[in-house]
């Protein structure tokens, strides 16, 4: 289910609120469990049952973790459960693509399974293994009530698609929170926002990359339009749905922390990933870099670490080489900047933000592709090879149109809009007008969701 439906918007969720808000407090958890399974179970009946041997294993994992602290037994507990949920990941979603990749190495046809991808589970199995280690190093409560915890793992607000939240983050609120009208207004502030990026300027841009592929007409501007709106739509897309989560979160009485801050106004690649989809940045930190010895060890050692760090996160965006082509990219680029760049590009204004924009656009070339041959003629096509013409006649056509939605999807990309909304907020007509405001765009989203079969959302395979 699409936090961007017909069916979320106006039967799961408001059913949802008014069973929740009527309840006792102490069946508040009980009921988010309950939708969670519920909402997962909507998409993907099949699999939710291995979503409750997820959240059952694991939560007397975390028990034994617990009381046999400090003991071997303890440490096998702990292997059996990163084994588990690291093997569930590996079974349903990487499966395939090895079977495929040994067939291609060495000649085989070995058959492959007749397995579906559980939606989410690259999300709930990071925070299931948060939960789990976290136990273990003594940084989180043990959680003996299986209610809470299955709660904080099916939460629908996020997750199918993140932000990936840290069980030691919302452990106090799972016990105890507060709810308020002010946190509400803030949370459906925060959702509409949300949906008017997703619905409003995702889709549009998702419809100007669907008639690029079905155009035979391209040029090399087609190609540049092409990359640059791809780019927009997976940042609108996906922060889009982390302020839906975001501001979900908070009408439910939680706090969950933010994921995008303007990453196209950085000036480097290292702090466009301090900007782009900062929860998964920091699991990957805080569970794999460090662990491996992070910067305060031999240069060798710290060169392995990032590109064993960004190996892993393009393998985790997808089971496919051009995501972990797409990952190593990163990798190699962050070592140049952090041995030798970087302190060159802090003191341009201007080359910095050129360069991060050309490397992050080809970087999204890659991650759009299909194959490794499609990155080639993608990226020889962007520069003229093979192209004789600069610009065709239908991109001069679909530029036109588009143009509004380019300007508006650019400027909405940087914090020009929210520091004018943030002025006009100081005077008191707009404070008034706001829920206007806010139900004219929800209205205008339900428009265009009911006038339109085009919705995807680019997250939900990973």
């Amino acid at each position: 289910m699409l936090f961007s439906s017909i069916s979320f918007l106006y039967v799961f969720l408001p059913c949802v609120l008014i069973i929740y808000f009527l309840v006792p407090k102490k069946l508040k958890n009980s009921i988010l469990l309950i939708s969670g399974l519920f909402f997962y179970a909507w998409g993907e009946p099949e699999y939710v049952f291995l979503m409750i041997c997820a959240i059952v294993f694991n939560f007397f994992c975390g028990i034994i973790i617990d009381k046999k602290r400090g003991k071997t037994f303890a440490k096998i507990t702990l292997a059996a459960s990163v084994i588990f949920n690291i093997g569930m990941l590996a079974y349903f979603k990487y499966a395939n693509f090895f079977i495929d990749s040994f067939n291609s190495l060495f000649g085989m046809k070995l058959p492959l399974l007749k397995i579906a991808l559980p939606i989410g589970i690259s999300f709930y199995t990071f925070q299931i293994l948060s939960y789990v280690i976290d136990v273990y190093r003594g940084t989180a409560e043990v959680q003996k009530n299986i209610i809470n915890l299955g709660a904080y793992i099916v939460m629908f607000p996020q997750l199918v698609a993140g932000p990936i939240v840290r069980y030691a983050d919302i452990n106090n609120s799972l016990k105890s929170r507060t709810h308020s009208f002010d946190k509400a207004a803030e949370g459906i502030r925060r959702f509409v926002a949300g949906l008017s990026k997703k619905v409003l300027i995702a889709n549009s841009l998702g419809e100007f990359c669907e008639k690029f592929k079905a155009s035979d007409d391209r040029s090399v501007l087609f190609y540049w339009l092409y990359a640059i709106a791809f780019s927009l739509q997976i940042y609108y897309d996906f922060s889009g749905y982390s302020d839906m989560a975001i501001g979900l979160g908070k009408i439910f009485g939680f706090d969950f922390s933010e994921n995008f801050d303007y990453p196209f106004i950085s000036k480097s690649v290292t702090e466009f990933w301090r900007r782009w989809h900062r929860s998964l940045g920091q699991w990957f930190r805080d569970y794999l870099y460090i662990p491996l010895g992070g910067n305060r060890t031999a240069k060798w050692k710290y060169i392995r670490n990032i590109l064993i760090v960004w190996f892993m996160t393009g393998l985790w965006h997808g089971a496919s080489w051009n995501f972990i082509l797409w990952g190593v990219y990163f990798g190699v680029i962050l070592i140049i900047e952090k041995l030798w760049l970087y302190k060159y590009l802090e003191k341009s204004e201007i080359i910095s933000r050129i360069y991060l924009l050309f490397i992050v656009i080809i970087s999204f070339v890659i991650f759009s592709a299909d194959d490794l041959d499609g990155i080639v003629s993608f990226v020889s096509s962007m520069f003229g090879i093979g192209q004789n013409r600069f610009i065709s006649e239908e991109c001069s056509y679909y530029l036109k149109s588009y143009f509004a939605l380019f300007v508006l999807a650019v400027a909405g990309s940087t914090p020009i809009v929210k520091k004018a909304a943030s002025k006009i907020t100081e005077n008191n007509v707009l404070t008034f007008s706001e829920p206007l405001i806010l139900i004219f765009l929800f209205i205008i989203c339900t428009a265009y969701l009911v006038d339109s079969s085009f919705n995807p959302f680019l997250y939900f395979r990973f």
